[in-house]
């Protein structure tokens, strides 16, 4: 195994071991066991838990922004593809982690590296939005004075409804979720409530 690979694999056990765990309570020797190697195995590749989780985090979000420049990059409306990056990225939608980034937003508070990473997913995702939206009104597809403020207002509606139902069972369902979501695009984009995405070029 390469070291490229033997890291990747380390990578994909902490977030694993993350995941059911919780930040605060994963330890180098459960990403250790999980693969069936030593504990200076991992601290050779990473030196400390702190890093450890870091890179972890920074190995989730490319995966999560890979996905995402998929769905920008694919051929058709600037309308279809934002509706298809939101309702992908909404808890609602196929997006996986977000018990992960929950425990990963309170940990950054209190950790630096991690919440470089956190900053940078998020701020990615913006500008996808953004780009994405001002296309949109460049091409005439729907009207939006302010795509930066979309995107703020859409990501936190978002980030606040993956709390509730990852956090608060029964809270609120799928079904509503999504169509606040649904709802709060069409009315950022100016759009009648329900309008139809514009056919494929």
């Amino acid at each position: 195994m390469s070291v490229a690979e033997r890291r990747e694999e380390l990578l994909r056990a902490a977030i694993e071991q993350i995941e059911a765990r919780g930040v605060a309570a994963v330890r180098i020797a459960d990403v250790a066991a999980a693969l069936g190697v030593s504990n200076a195995l991992v601290l050779y590749h990473f030196s400390t838990k702190e890093r450890l989780v870091a890179e972890a985090f920074a190995h989730a979000a490319q995966d999560d922004l890979a996905h995402l420049g998929k769905l920008v990059g694919r051929r058709t409306t600037a309308l279809r593809r934002l509706r298809a990056a939101v309702r992908w990225y909404a808890p609602t939608g196929q997006a996986k982690g977000w018990r992960l980034w929950i425990e990963g937003w309170a940990v950054s508070l209190r950790e630096p590296a991690l919440r470089e990473v956190a900053r940078r997913l998020d701020q990615e995702w913006k500008a996808s939005l953004v780009e994405l939206i001002a296309e949109g009104v460049a091409a005439g597809e729907f009207p939006c004075p302010d795509p930066a403020g979309t995107a703020l207002r859409l990501t936190a509606l978002l980030d606040g409804l993956a709390v509730q139902l990852t956090s608060y069972e029964g809270a609120v369902s799928r079904a509503r979720a999504q169509e606040w979501v649904d709802e709060a695009l069409d009315r950022e984009l100016g759009l009648a409530p329900g309008t139809p995405d514009a056919s494929t070029p």
